[in-house]
């Protein structure tokens, strides 16, 4: 708070008091809001993507279970998505989810771990990830931020922790 002081001979007045804060002040308060943004946003950031991650992974275990089903009732894996009604989903990032049934693709294409194994014996079901990109090895770095299933259905998570 500052104080204007008016000086009538040898009296000094006190006539007006002017609230406000100094520039001094005002960088204080915007170094602080700066830094708590600092630390915030990447939190932030980060709560979404795992948020994002786990959609992922409780959609790719239901549409495994709407293929289980499939396969329990006609004895054989479903060709795409379409046969079991599950062609239009898509992930958090906007892209279609990708089930490839091993019978119709050869080994080569095959989703495969850091030892070039193939990661299922069945079909492979996975989403592309943030980068909508992917390639067979999940260490590849295309492939590093998918949400894959593997063990035939044993894990279901992101492709850098298989």
């Amino acid at each position: 708070m500052k104080q204007v002081y008016f000086s009538i001979s040898n009296f000094q007045l006190n006539i007006i008091r002017i609230f406000g804060f100094t520039i001094v002040e005002l960088m204080v308060v915007l170094a602080i809001v700066g830094l708590l943004a600092m630390i915030s946003v990447p939190t932030y950031q980060n709560y979404v993507e795992r948020v994002d991650a786990n959609d992922t992974i409780k959609d790719l275990t239901a549409i495994q279970f709407s293929i289980d089903d499939f396969e329990l009732t006609y004895g054989n894996l479903p060709n795409s998505l379409t046969d079991i009604g599950m062609d239009n989903m898509k992930d958090p990032w906007g892209n279609p989810y990708v089930y490839a049934n091993h019978v119709a693709i050869p080994p080569g294409a095959r989703r495969k771990d850091h030892a070039l194994v193939p990661i299922n014996s069945d079909y492979d079901l996975y989403s592309k990830g943030e980068d909508g990109v992917s390639s067979p090895p999940l260490t590849a770095n295309p492939s590093k931020d998918d949400i894959v299933r593997g063990r035939d259905g044993g894990f279901i998570g992101k492709a850098t922790e298989f």
